[in-house]
């Protein structure tokens, strides 16, 4: 998994400057550009994406970038403004808004559900988008640039495999994930997951009593063992989901703290893409009866800590 990937050395031009909005993009748009452009992100670990707004650095980082490569699909709801009019003058990529990722879930029918990273699978076909972009803005690292790419596709494929098969082992009556907002309907949709969410889509959206109310009955009705935090969430709305099942004596535990709109600190194997992936799926199947090794399947979480 992470680490696999050998980059190889010797940029003979200046190299390019590309920005990115979230790190689910920008850590692996950096691991795949190497030493041949610089990425960095304008949103760190533990951020809300749903709820940021840019500040005067990030202002001038995203007027002095020669791309600029964001999710999409209103989750940087703040800063769609600046990025239509950066568009006009230089590559601005919306990766979960390309053509080419068609399996998009909606909240009613109508808003998009931008949190398509919780699907490896179709999150490198996003971000196969911003490679191709900055293979045409870098043309004589290109190769360089595809090679790279492959192989970390590669790695995430790998990581999908397990995933798949870690799953299949939860019991089938706990095959559900109950979290903070409703970010990972893609999760649940690959690896047949029911998912429910205390809030929707947004982290905007309010999480009413009633909601919460109907949830408790859920949790007692198919008598769930197992509720998650989010690291950019509160852990209010699933407190109370706890207490309201504690009331109606079923007893319900925190099964472990998710990475949903953010990643781990930078640096770290959780500040990876990979090594986010393979924490919440660790998390989620040992918490839901599964089998899954204790140390990820990069055998790295506990020199990070896996945050459960």
């Amino acid at each position: 998994l992470a680490g696999a990937i050998v980059i190889a050395t010797g940029a003979t031009q200046a190299q390019k400057n590309v920005v990115a909005t979230i790190a689910q993009i920008g850590e692996p748009l950096s691991v795949i550009a190497g030493n041949r452009a610089t990425v960095v992100n304008l949103i760190g670990e533990g951020v809300d994406p749903h709820l940021y707004r840019l500040t005067r650095s990030d202002v001038l980082k995203l007027n002095r970038a020669d791309m600029v490569v964001y999710n999409g699909l209103d989750l940087e709801a703040q800063m769609m403004g600046l990025l239509a009019g950066l568009a006009a003058h230089k590559p601005v990529i919306g990766v979960a808004e390309t053509p080419k990722v068609r399996a998009m879930l909606t909240s009613d029918g109508t808003v998009h559900d931008p949190h398509v990273w919780m699907d490896p699978i179709l999150w490198a076909t996003a971000l196969q988008a911003a490679v191709d972009a900055l293979a045409r803005l870098d043309p004589p690292n290109a190769i360089f640039y595809h090679t790279n790419a492959d192989e970390y596709f590669f790695q995430m494929n790998v990581l999908h495999a397990r995933a798949m098969k870690a799953v299949a082992s939860i019991p089938p009556v706990s095959g559900v994930l109950v979290t903070a907002h409703d970010a990972f309907g893609y999760f649940g949709r690959k690896y047949g997951l029911d998912v429910l969410a205390i809030q929707g889509i947004s982290t905007e959206s309010e999480a009413g009593i009633r909601k919460i109310e109907t949830l408790v009955g859920t949790l007692v009705q198919r008598r769930i063992g197992a509720v998650f935090v989010e690291s950019t969430v509160s852990t209010r709305s699933v407190k109370a989901l706890i207490e309201g099942a504690n009331a109606r004596n079923h007893q319900v535990r925190i099964g472990g703290t998710l990475f949903s709109d953010a990643m781990g600190p930078k640096g770290t194997y959780l500040g990876t893409y990979l090594g986010m992936f393979d924490h919440n799926i660790t998390t989620i199947v040992r918490s839901l009866g599964g089998e899954a090794p204790k140390r990820g399947f990069g055998n790295q979480l506990a020199e990070t800590g896996s945050m459960q």
